[in-house]
């Protein structure tokens, strides 16, 4: 069986929002072998900050003592919050999603929902069911993503082991985990489940966590979790290993009890499970693109500034493709593919200017723009502010001692060059230095052609600005 479209979308993360009233004229094929909605809404943004958020709240109340509360935590209801995150959000949105490409709404859009390898130019091979089918397309629009990557000690060890995309649904609280790995994600996990009681143990090469950042923050939070929960760093993982009566995987007679890390330094590390947190592997090696004569980049499927692959009529987007694995860079380019699809004769670039960036860790953490390193090495004469939170009103109220925002101008143009927050509402604060970036809006201007609410939060910004050197 075949069949030919005008257009093919391979994902429903971002790609999903393609289709609209404007193309309900052509005959278009969805591909999803996983759950609509991507990563993003299943196992990845969304549900991490639910999560983080009911952290967050155990964690002001473990903290209410310093501001002379006194309150404590009875009980933490993990089944409930797992079903107020799937079962009363994620869950409908996801089926709804799918309920709506396969109904008589969109009656132009074929749904099919198996994996999708090519098989020539322009030709797709899937199914539906267990059917298989091969289908065609005037246009290709790739957008499968990315999975978790799984280093070769933990896939040789045979281990049972949790990434992000099983560990929001266990069945209850473990009493311990290991989180390997030193990245955002990483990161947002080992706060979460440390604010809701779990015993974190993190195991890292790097002997920094968030490396990628700006080093002041990066250092700063580094030390900042050291002293929260309980940090391997510096050394590889040699070996892992199951432990207890059975030391198998799985459930059953055999199942595992336990799982130990060992590292190249000789550290022994024991906890009840594994969280693997060590990078992504974007999805554009499982599709036999070769092919189709479309050429990958360093893992990533190879795009033009347009968002087209080499292969006229087939385009690429989101993590399969992107520099920047972000679900909000996603749904940029997506809106650029959308409308250079619609107007081939009018094509815009995809928005890569001024991407932002936060991690929902404890401390939150933001970034817009270069770090101070990058601006150094890149010869620019620069000047650099950190303000303290707890040189402002707000963080007097907050009793805030470690949190701060650190902004980076050019000298000459006064153009903010970088911003990095670290702190509450760090993903909040750094908005107005993302809109004065990409509105052309110097530091000077941003400070003082406005007023600044006092005593509210984002005077830590204002001063910050005010603290810049022009002179």
């Amino acid at each position: 069986m075949s069949k030919h479209y005008d257009l093919i979308i391979i994902g429903t993360g971002s790609g999903n929002s393609i289709p609209g009233v404007e193309n309900h004229d052509k005959s278009i094929a969805i591909v999803e072998k996983g759950r609509f909605g991507g990563t993003c809404l299943n196992v990845g943004c969304i549900p991490t900050k639910m999560f983080v958020y009911a952290a967050e709240v155990a964690r002001t109340i473990k903290e209410a003592k310093k501001y002379g509360i006194s309150a404590k935590i009875e009980h933490i209801d993990w089944p409930s919050i797992v079903s107020r995150v799937f079962d009363k959000r994620v869950d409908p949105i996801a089926e709804g999603g799918e309920e709506y490409r396969r109904g008589p709404k969109t009656p132009n859009i074929d749904v099919y929902d198996q994996h999708a390898r090519f098989v020539g130019p322009k030709t797709i091979l899937t199914g539906q069911g267990s059917k298989e089918v091969e289908i065609s397309g005037d246009e290709i629009v790739i957008a499968t993503g990315a999975r978790p990557f799984i280093p070769e000690a933990v896939l040789e060890s045979g281990v049972e082991y949790y990434t992000n995309e099983n560990i929001m649904r266990l069945e209850a609280l473990p009493k311990s985990m290991i989180v390997y790995g030193g990245g955002y994600i990483a990161m947002e996990f080992a706060h979460m489940f440390d604010a809701l009681g779990v015993e974190v143990k993190i195991v890292n090469r790097s002997e920094k966590l968030l490396r990628h950042l700006d080093s002041e923050v990066s250092d700063a939070f580094t030390e900042l979790t050291k002293q929260a929960m309980e940090t391997h760093l510096g050394s590889n993982v040699a070996s892992v290993a199951a432990v207890g009566s059975g030391a198998g995987a799985g459930k059953g007679e055999n199942a595992q009890e336990g799982v130990e890390v060992t590292l190249e330094n000789g550290t022994k590390v024991q906890a009840d499970l594994l969280l693997v947190a060590t990078g992504r592997t974007r999805n554009g090696d499982q599709m036999d693109l070769d092919r189709a004569g479309i050429e990958m980049d360093g893992g990533r499927i190879k795009v033009d500034e347009y968002g087209r692959t080499n292969v006229d009529g087939v385009w690429a987007l989101g993590d399969v493709s992107s520099p920047y694995q972000l679900k909000h860079v996603a749904n940029a380019e997506m809106r650029t593919i959308k409308h250079n699809l619609e107007h081939p004769d009018d094509l815009q670039k995809l928005p890569h200017e001024h991407v932002p960036a936060a991690v929902f860790t404890n401390p939150q953490i933001a970034s817009v723009g270069i770090t101070e390193d990058e601006a150094r090495e890149q010869g620019l004469d620069i000047t650099v502010k950190v303000q303290r939170y707890g040189d402002v009103a707000y963080g007097w109220a907050m009793e805030d001692e470690t949190s701060f925002a650190k902004i980076i101008a050019d000298k000459h143009s006064k153009q903010i060059l970088g911003a990095h927050f670290m702190g509450p509402q760090a993903s909040t604060l750094i908005q107005q230095i993302i809109t004065a970036m990409n509105f052309g809006i110097n530091a000077e201007q941003l400070a003082k052609d406005e007023y600044w609410i006092h005593p509210a939060l984002p005077e830590l910004t204002e001063n910050a600005l005010l603290g810049l050197d022009f002179s």
